[in-house]
């Protein structure tokens, strides 16, 4: 049985969020930095920009995200942190008109993204990082976590459309439903405070 471990990503762990975010799928170009900027802004990005562009927000701190380690290698990437610092998710009008809280909050978080190494995909990597991420925003003071998950009721979905998360691991983490933003995806929730 393989050990999944997880850490936060600093600076001296950008090697393993490369090896995270470069298994298969869309993390090797995106470099997580979609949901941080608007279209227009990210359609005037290359891969080699976006890539300095994480680093450099690993580097200010505080971690944008956490990585999760099987038996000690780099496996998998979840973005979490302030919905503030994630301007992508205010400006998303489905998400703008479901949330009932206010976007100028830095108490509520999102997670906006998942990667998981193909070679590790189906091994329950992503619950492991979304209780890590619950754990991490707790510790940094946050109210309340949302995320926006796609719901796949049971069918098979191509991965790249599965960045936001199932809605089965949000519900088994402790996340409930709290808006549907279109067929297929949700707005989920989870109070800290409570």
């Amino acid at each position: 049985m393989a050990t999944i471990t997880t850490e936060v990503a600093t600076t001296a762990r950008w090697d393993d969020v490369q090896r995270a975010l470069t298994g298969g799928g869309d993390g090797a170009s995106c470099q997580c930095i979609w949901p941080v900027l608007s279209n227009k802004d990210w359609n005037a990005t290359t891969k080699e920009q976006r890539t300095e562009m994480l680093r450099s927000e690993i580097d200010a701190g505080p971690p944008p995200g956490i990585i999760a380690y099987v038996d000690g290698e780099a496996a998998g990437w979840i973005r979490i942190g302030p919905r503030t610092a994630q301007a992508r998710v205010a400006r998303t009008r489905i998400i703008a008109a479901a949330s009932a809280e206010p976007f100028d909050d830095d108490s509520v978080w999102a997670v906006t993204c998942f990667v998981v190494r193909r070679e590790h995909r189906g091994t329950g990597i992503n619950l492991e990082l979304l209780r890590a991420a619950v754990d991490y925003a707790r510790d940094s003071g946050a109210r309340l976590i949302e995320g926006y998950p796609v719901d796949t009721g049971g069918s098979t979905i191509r991965t790249n459309d599965l960045f936001h998360g199932a809605l089965s691991t949000f519900l088994a983490a402790g996340f409930t439903e709290t808006a549907e933003l279109k067929p297929g995806r949700t707005l989920v929730a989870l109070d800290l405070a409570s």
